[in-house]
């Protein structure tokens, strides 16, 4: 006997595993097909800023961005009961440190968004940087003020640590019901008068009435549509720091982002790179990161170096993913979160679940269909 799920879903990514998640909730039987091993990508790469109040943030991407970070707390509880594993969600905010060029762009593009900044600090010059200093000390103390960075901002944000969020996730997954395929990449989505029903691999199909995209990078890859995603290569490395309270806040500059773990790593981020499906790291770009990270926070000159990688995040041509019912009865989209695809997770989930089920989303999804875009046909697709 065939069997049969009511969704599969492409991308075993937080994306899709967090839609699987939410359509279980629903009674829905779903099978994740991953291309390689669940969790491993852009997901397992990712920095886990979950940045709501971001100058970077494009303008109809923001009520998305702060509805699923208040979502961040209670989504990570029940991952954490669900699966008996901690995702280090942490709450101490972010020291946001710009540059004055930074400031005044950012001020002319989102002018909306700095008024939410709240201010922690004034503007460096040289004849404040004793005061500053001394309001930037309570906060992080081994923090270097110098006139590179003239402007600091406390946002009350959060970050969280991708890769015990995704493998909780995968584990509370299991735990739902949820079935997997690993290791076999899905190649096209197959319809039948004029619907979908189900989907092909390199060595097999598998059966349902409904199909969800979540491939992200590679979700331009999969018949019958190019959806028009792209890789953007990120590099990182992960510090050990001296001790656990060396830093307590995420720090973002215009050039490096630090975050820090609740067990003392650090991770310093990060490019941002048109490279193609390009995975390797690049010694000079590792160390250009490591020696902006030495001038932010001198004592990591005293930092063991554990790992670095890089991971490539599914962009789109105008910066926003790509959510919602494609032409074809039965077939969905949810890719191209860029960098903000941990923050996004829960909400993307919500809404997804939403229409996928047949109800009204929460939030207005025009902005994000796929239909924005033409339809190009992959050959053969």
């Amino acid at each position: 006997m065939v069997k049969n799920w009511d969704v599969i879903i492409i991308g075993g990514g937080i994306i899709g595993l967090s839609l699987s998640l939410e359509l279980r909730k629903k009674g829905a039987t779903v099978l994740v097909v991953e291309r390689g091993e669940p969790g491993r990508e852009a997901s397992y790469a990712a920095g886990g800023m979950l940045v709501d109040c971001s100058i970077e943030t494009p303008v109809a991407l923001q009520p998305l961005a702060t509805a699923s970070a208040r979502m961040y707390p209670e989504f990570t509880h029940e991952l954490e009961v669900e699966s008996g594993m901690k995702v280090d969600l942490r709450d101490q905010g972010t020291i946001l440190s710009l540059s004055s060029r930074h400031i005044r762009h950012s001020a002319a593009l989102y002018p909306a968004d700095l008024s939410q900044l709240e201010p922690a600090m004034v503007k460096l010059t040289l004849d404040q940087e004793f005061d500053l200093k001394e309001e930037l000390d309570p906060l992080e103390s081994e923090m270097a003020v110098n006139a590179m960075h003239p402007a600091f901002y406390y946002i009350k944000e959060r970050s969280v640590d991708p890769r015990a969020l995704t493998s909780a996730a995968i584990k509370a997954t299991k735990h739902r019901g949820v079935d997997f395929s690993s290791g076999d990449p899905v190649t096209s989505v197959n319809q039948a008068n004029g619907r979908v029903v189900g989907v092909t691999t390199t060595k097999t199909t598998f059966h349902a009435a409904k199909v969800v995209n979540c491939a992200g990078a590679w979700s331009g890859q999969i018949a019958p549509y190019a959806f028009p995603t792209r890789p953007v290569k990120g590099q990182m490395l992960c510090l050990a720091a001296p001790s656990r309270t060396l830093l307590k806040h995420v720090i973002r500059t215009s050039e490096i982002y630090l975050i820090p773990r609740s067990d003392g790593r650090i991770l310093v981020g990060t490019t941002v790179e048109e490279a193609g499906f390009n995975k390797r790291t690049d010694v000079a770009a590792i160390q250009r990161l490591h020696r902006a990270a030495i001038a932010l926070v001198p004592e990591l000159r005293n930092a063991k170096i554990l790992e670095d990688w890089a991971g490539l995040r599914p962009g789109t041509p105008d910066a926003l993913p790509i959510l919602g019912a494609t032409a074809t009865l039965g077939y969905y989209v949810a890719t191209g979160h860029f960098r903000d695809g941990i923050l996004l997770a829960p909400i993307t989930a919500r809404l997804m679940a939403q229409v996928i089920e047949g109800d009204v989303p929460d939030h207005d999804m025009t902005a994000f269909s796929p239909a924005r875009f033409a339809r190009p046909v992959l050959k053969g697709g």
